[in-house]
């Protein structure tokens, strides 16, 4: 079944990591880094339950989890800096693309997302859709992250549309919790999309 725009949106707001980006292996691979440095292995399971979480949120699960003797800022900086190292290994999600491209121009549209500001941005660069969007709101961009609505709430206000006629695209838990808490219309993505690799299969 294909991803459909519903009739009563106005405005169009699209998570990134999963959602417009596959960027989940690579974000595993990056961990799996960071757990080889510190002597963890990194479970995946954490992403899946965690989608849409600042990274230092991540960091601080797995300073607990592990018990890893080291600050989590310090755990944030490796990561990032391994993703972006690694950023050439990003893959679109075409199927959700496909609604960016064919509504640029025709509704506004954001990205709400809770990586930082510098990943949206090599993501958004290194995938070459940049261009489409009107607003990033990133974790930087927030006091209070999903589930809590605001990364939503601040990309309507930025396109100057009500919240209950702005379109989600999510492909988290966390994320479709907060569109569904304003009453913004809400797209499953894990619905349509064949992540492939290891993929999305216990969120499905």
């Amino acid at each position: 079944m294909a991803i459909t725009v519903h009739p009563e949106a106005k405005a169009l707001i699209f998570d990134l990591d999963g959602t417009l980006s596959n960027s989940l292996p690579v974000h595993v691979e990056t961990w799996n880094i960071v757990g080889k440095k510190y002597n963890f292995d990194f479970d995946p399971r954490i992403i899946h339950e965690m989608t849409g979480r600042p990274t230092i949120e991540f960091a601080k699960r797995i300073v607990e989890q592990y018990n890893v003797d080291e600050q989590p800022e310090i755990l944030v900086r490796m990561k990032q800096q391994s993703f972006w190292d690694s950023a050439h290994l990003l893959q679109p999600i075409e199927e959700v693309i496909a609604i960016v491209k064919n509504y640029h121009g025709k509704l506004p549209m954001a990205v709400g997302t809770g990586a930082s500001g510098k990943s949206a941005e090599v993501q958004l660069k290194e995938l070459d859709i940049r261009e489409y969007f009107d607003f990033v709101v990133s974790a930087d961009d927030v006091q209070k992250h999903k589930p809590h609505p605001e990364t939503f709430l601040k990309c309507a206000e930025l396109m100057g549309i009500e919240p209950q006629f702005c379109q989600v695209f999510e492909d988290g838990d966390l994320g479709i919790s907060a569109a569904k808490k304003v009453g913004m219309f809400v797209t499953d993505v894990r619905e349509h999309i064949i992540y492939g690799d290891w993929a999305m299969t216990e969120n499905k």
